[in-house]
């Protein structure tokens, strides 16, 4: 089973492989391989933050009813 990573997590990695990006260290194949792990990353953080929306708007509706 797969582990499921946190949000402050995955923007770590996102941040780390724009450092990497930026630094100009890399080949051409790492960068975009770094490219779409950071891509792949800010994809989770989307879904991690429209389940987190959903849970806040369904506990608000619950306690304004």
């Amino acid at each position: 089973m797969a582990k499921k990573l946190k949000y402050e997590d995955l923007i770590l990695s996102v941040e780390e492989a724009i450092e990497k990006l930026e630094s100009g260290e890399l080949e051409l194949e790492e960068s975009l391989k770094c490219y779409e792990s950071a891509l792949d990353s800010i994809k989770k953080c989307h879904a991690i933050l429209e389940s987190a929306t959903e849970k806040f708007e369904k506990i608000t509706n619950e306690k304004n009813s």
